[in-house]
């Protein structure tokens, strides 16, 4: 399948190039000295993705400790009261592990830390998922572990706070600028330039430099390889289109590779926030430019100054202002569309899956829900299969003080 002259048939062994970029988007810009401890990570990684024994291990993990695979559930009750005739799933990473899809590159990510011989990961977090996933692999293949995360993040997110103490890992409070998921991932990286030789850094989504776009995706790729298999043993047919929540990217990406090359229409959901103007939003592909930050080249939001612009949503795994390289490539190709929900339209999604299908999503899946089920009113038949990228249980305290129950 081509697509805007890219062949999807061969899309992975070209994408991204030996330099990292998909297009003009991705690549690694930060020191020398830093360049050195990446390059030395990709060297690592193309050794052992290719391992017999890595391979096996890491099959072991899914199947034994993670749970995997999850499974496809049909939201009959949901279907019917949008009342069109088109078919709502959803891919259940929820219930994969520490309750998101995070684990599934934390787990390749502290395995390929213990090949390298390193003591120690560090990585940032925002909704806390990805705190929880690494400290859950931390613990697992005995590593120490530095979460660094934003106060406000902190307040909204207590219990995976608690949760990633229990497990022992170190959670570093970060109180500088906004305080929130972009001000982690400065202060992460900040750690990982001092102690590089005997850490390695764990990058939450498919940004940062190359290889972790790359890395992050073939580890959040299994997300994708099983839903396909799955919707077609279900239904004995593609699903017309797929719906992933969009932050930095990680879940939309594994879903999205499941796909690329096939006719279904794929959809990525950035946070529309209180509104458009900037500063209530996050969605860096809707309103952003070309721009570096975090040493990758993608799409930002900016403010007056060229500088990363201050961002909101109500998903604090989603308020980041840019987004994954291969997204912003996949965006100008016009092989993903990309749009938005705002916080109402999320929240209703949170409390209509639940109410009708048992089902507590986590606020930055709510983002996807919601998009899905505005998108199967347009639809006159067929079916649509969202990514529940993780449970709402740490939300509910916070949905609960700021929007009460409805």
């Amino acid at each position: 399948m081509k697509f805007n002259n890219v062949d999807f048939d061969t899309y992975f062994k070209n994408y991204p190039t030996a330099e990292g970029y998909f297009g003009k988007y991705g690549g690694s810009y930060i020191s020398p000295e830093l360049q050195r401890a990446m390059e030395e990570i990709t060297s690592a990684y193309f050794t052992i993705c290719k391992s017999s024994k890595f391979i096996s291990e890491l099959r072991k993990i899914r199947k034994e400790f993670q749970g995997r695979p999850t499974p496809i559930s049909y939201l009959e009750r949901l279907s019917a009261k949008i009342g069109t005739g088109v078919q709502l799933y959803v891919k259940r990473e929820d219930l994969n592990h520490t309750g998101a899809h995070k684990l599934n590159h934390c787990m390749g990510e502290a395995l390929l830390a213990k090949y390298m011989g390193k003591k120690k990961v560090i990585a940032e977090t925002g909704a806390g998922q990805h705190g929880v996933a690494l400290a859950t692999a931390a613990a697992y293949f005995g590593l120490e572990c530095d979460i660094y995360m934003g106060s406000v993040d902190i307040k909204k997110q207590a219990p995976n706070v608690a949760r990633m103490k229990i497990l022992g890992a170190r959670v570093v409070e970060v109180t500088h600028g906004l305080a929130t998921l972009k001000e982690a991932v400065d202060a992460a990286f900040e750690a990982y330039c001092r102690e590089y030789k005997d850490a390695i850094y764990c990058i939450g989504s498919v940004v940062g430099p190359h290889p972790f776009p790359m890395m992050v995706r073939d580890f959040q790729s299994v997300v994708g390889i099983e839903a396909r298999e799955q919707f077609l043993s279900m239904t004995g047919e593609l699903p017309d289109a797929v719906v992933a929540c969009v932050g930095g990217g990680s879940n939309a990406m594994g879903m999205f590779s499941g796909f690329l090359n096939d006719p279904v229409d794929i959809y990525g959901v950035e946070p529309l926030g209180r509104g458009a103007k900037m500063g209530d939003h996050a969605a860096s592909l809707q309103y952003g430019e070309e721009g570096v930050m975090h040493g990758f080249n993608s799409i930002m939001l900016k403010d007056e100054n060229g500088e990363p612009a201050p961002v909101y949503s109500v998903a604090s795994g989603l308020d980041y202002p840019s987004s994954g390289p291969e997204h912003a490539f996949l965006r100008d190709l016009g092989r993903v569309k990309y749009d938005v929900v705002d916080d109402e339209e999320t929240v209703d999604a949170f409390f209509t899956l639940s109410r009708l299908e048992g089902i507590i999503p986590a606020i930055e899946s709510s983002h996807a829900v919601a998009y899905g089920m505005k998108l199967a009113k347009t639809m006159g038949k067929g079916s649509v299969l969202i990514n529940l990228s993780g449970r709402g249980d740490k939300d509910m305290d916070y949905i609960i003080e700021k929007y009460g129950i409805r």
